[in-house]
Formats: structure tokens, sequence, C-alpha cells
């Protein structure tokens, strides 16, 4: 019989000292929570967490070739991208289908690509099928960890470990000292609140997670797992693959044709994506509240004057707004009146909104790009 292999983050050790309650978790033996899932929620929105995201892909790419492989590969202008920034980006196959949405990063000579955790592997082989002339690919997932501080409060706590952090903007990524340690430092984040990602050697990795506790105990920082994860990144609406990203769906139905720059030349999967632009989508992706008692999970159906029109991707309780909040895809012309959510059998009313959910993050609330 075969065994199977579970990976592990350079804080496992850690976050079971902690008392991390474990699962599984695309193939990585993850924390779901710590103190709870509320609390961790809660911490975060109002002022700071700490999250392991070692279990995503971390690819570099280099070489005269490098920024050319990126234009044709990936969706979004990587010739836009100065120096020490990032941007949102899709890699589509060749239907136009979502392989996975990604952080890239420019870094002088060099690019930093961040993958979602279950498509490390899939992305990792497709740029490698796609390599042509002068660029080197060098897969550091294992030497580098990747720790997120996000709140109101993490400017505050970055602050004491590397003194003028604070000032490094948005969506921008800096070679700092953290602690008297080197190390990669971003500001981009999934959750709507300020943050910072962390990239320190795997061996620094346990020890910035205390000296960040520490640096924050008066607040104090929360040691967060991926539910309140989950649970923060649905209150802004972002998707999530698997949720609301996968082959099947075309960045357009799914809200994110934004990182699609059509008008930067061909890359792979936009022939695709101009045929589905002239007919148009079939669906589209919504967001949606309960308006009574009820949780929408992903699967449940979503009806609209009693009749089938669609299905929710993700859904939860929302810490924030007190209720049952969800995405989902539904048939294109419907104007999502009379939206219900069938939960466990029941009709459960539903009323459509426009995102995000949260509107008073740190970084999303009123007033704020």
């Amino acid at each position: 019989m075969e065994v199977k292999t579970i990976n592990k983050t350079p804080l496992n050790n850690l976050h079971r000292e902690l008392g991390g309650e474990m699962v599984e978790y695309a193939g990585w033996d993850m924390p779901v929570m710590f103190a709870g899932i509320v609390d961790e929620h809660m911490a975060v929105r109002e002022r700071a967490g700490l999250f392991d995201a070692s279990h995503m892909a971390r690819i570099f790419l280099k070489g005269s070739g490098a920024t050319d492989f990126l234009q044709r590969t990936l969706t979004n202008d990587i010739t836009r991208l100065p120096d020490g920034m990032g941007h949102y980006t899709i890699a589509l196959n060749e239907n136009g289908g979502i392989r996975d949405d990604l952080i890239v990063f420019k870094l002088g000579g060099e690019y930093m690509v961040i993958a979602n955790a279950g498509n490390h592997a899939k992305i990792a082989a497709h740029f490698k099928t796609l390599l042509r002339g002068d660029v080197e690919m060098t897969d550091r997932s294992d030497e580098l960890a990747m720790v997120a501080l996000q709140g109101p409060k993490s400017g505050e706590v970055a602050e004491k470990l590397s003194p003028g952090l604070s000032s490094l903007k948005r969506f921008y990524i800096s070679d700092v000292s953290v602690g008297g340690v080197r190390m990669l430092v971003s500001r981009t984040g999934y959750t709507g609140e300020d943050g910072f990602e962390f990239y320190p050697d795997a061996s620094r990795a346990e020890g910035l997670w205390r000296a960040l506790l520490e640096a924050g105990k008066s607040l104090p920082v929360a040691s967060c797992g991926l539910g309140s994860r989950d649970g923060l990144r649905l209150e802004m609406a972002y998707s999530l693959y698997g949720h609301e990203l996968d082959e099947q769906t075309n960045p357009m139905e799914a809200n994110i044709g934004w990182a699609v720059k059509m008008d930067k030349g061909d890359f792979l999967g936009r022939a695709a994506l101009e045929k589905i632009r002239a007919i148009g989508n079939t669906r589209n992706l919504i967001a949606f509240t309960c308006s009574g008692p009820g949780v929408p999970r992903m699967g449940y159906g979503l009806t609209i004057n009693g009749v089938a029109a669609g299905t929710v991707t993700s859904g939860t309780y929302s810490p924030c707004l007190k209720t049952g909040i969800g995405l989902g895809f539904i048939k294109s012309g419907e104007d999502g009146n009379n939206l219900a959510v069938t939960v466990r059998g029941k009709s459960l009313p539903a009323v459509r909104i426009k995102p995000p959910f949260h509107k008073g993050g740190s970084v999303y609330g009123p007033g704020k790009p």
C-alpha cells in the first residue's frame, strides 16, 4: 500500500508547541487554528496576527530572457513593473482556464513568483516546459520560509524588529535586516488588512516567529491558522484556487479580468480569451449575504425565484458582519433578485452585494484604494 507523504513547513514543531490544531491542507501538515478561529480572525481585524505561508511556492527566474518568458506565459504586463514591486497575475491554459493565480515580484535582475501550495508542482512543471533561451529557474520553496504578519498594528510590530520597514509601500518588496538577519520582506496580504510577508532562510523561521510574537506581546499578536485566514479572505471577497478559480474558469467570469492585459501582445491563452470575450460569459461570480440564520458552504445550490441558478464556491459565517456570507457563480443575465441558498434542503434568502463584505479594513476600508 502506498504511504502518502505529508509535507511539513519549517515551523511545524513550533505550531505544535504553541497548541496548533493540525490538519492536512494541499499535502501539507498545517495549523487550522490555535486559540480559536473567531478569536484569531478578530485579532487580525483589530490588532495583528501571524500566519505560516511557507507551504506556498517561491520560484525564482533570472537571465536575459526572464522578462520575455513571463510576458508570454502570464497575463499581466511584466514590463510595467519597476524594480522592487510586485503584481497579481494569472497563468492560463490553452483554453483560457486558470492554471493558478500568482504574485510576481521584480528583484533587480531576477523575479520571484509566488504560487499556491496545491499548484506548486503543476506551475513548476509548466514553467519548465516553456523555458527558452537565457532563462534560469530556481525553486527556493524549501530554502526560504514565508511568514505573514497581518493586521492594522502590523507596521508597529514590524518597526520594532526592522526600523523603517513601515515605510515600505504596498505591493513592494525589499531586502532588509529584521532583528539583525537579512531577508526579503514584501507588503501585500490576503486579509484586507495592512501586513508584511517575511522570507527568511528556513532555519531562521522559528526564531523570526518568536521574535514577532515578542515584539507584539503588548497587543498581543496572535498565532493564526488556516481557518481564520479563509474567513478573512472571504470577508474581502478574495478568490481562492480550487473554489472560485480552476482550469475550467476564465478570468472574466471570476472577476479578475483586470489582471489580464490584452494590449501587451501575445501570451498563452490569449486567443481563447478573445473568443470568450466575443461570445460573452455563461456565468458570473457574485457575492451575497444571508438574510437569516444559516451558513452557506461550497457546493450548496443557488436559486433565483425558486429556480436553480448556480452554485456556492465559498461560504462562511462572518465574525464582522455576524451573518453568513458567500461567493458563487450564477447564470449570466440573472440580476440576483430573489436569490436564495439551499442549506440542508431548505431555502435561505440571500442578498447580492457589491464586494467586499467587510469595508472597514486597514487597507480596503472606506476611502482606501
